[in-house]
């Protein structure tokens, strides 16, 4: 009797994990850093060095911030997506060009596209460390 039990239990923690799942909303993508304060950063622009954006020049401001490089085989796959999202005028599009160099991320967009309403250059990649350990740190 107890063996007929143990299939039984399995199919209904199965059927329980199924019902979990349906409810879910698949095309939702949370975000740990949605209401986080962005890193301090200030960086230089990539198409004018001399020019630097800070994190005071966009808060409180609606933006979007997308890390890409030249190197980056995926920033590849998305960027067609963005240049199309950045033609809706619906948020600022900012770049975070991350460990390039300079000449190869400028020619990178004059052949594929500038969705960016500033491009900034990491080309050290610290803040994109300090995206990575926002991501990484367990809430308080």
């Amino acid at each position: 009797m107890k063996k007929a039990l143990i299939p039984l239990l399995i199919f209904m923690v199965l059927v329980g994990f199924l019902g979990v799942g349906l409810s879910l909303k698949p095309r939702e993508i949370p975000s740990p850093l949605i209401n986080k304060p962005a890193p301090d950063f200030s960086l230089p622009t990539l198409d004018a060095p001399e020019l630097k954006v800070s994190t005071q020049d966009l808060r409180g401001k609606v933006w979007i911030l997308n890390v890409w490089a030249s190197w980056c085989v995926a920033c590849r796959i998305e960027h067609p997506l963005l240049v199309e999202f950045a033609k809706t005028g619906a948020a600022p599009v900012y770049g975070l060009n991350y460990k390039d160099k300079r000449e190869d991320a400028i020619r990178w967009l004059g052949k594929f596209g500038n969705p960016y309403t500033r491009s900034l250059s990491d080309t050290e990649g610290l803040v994109g460390i300090d995206l990575v350990f926002m991501v990484s740190r367990k809430p308080s």
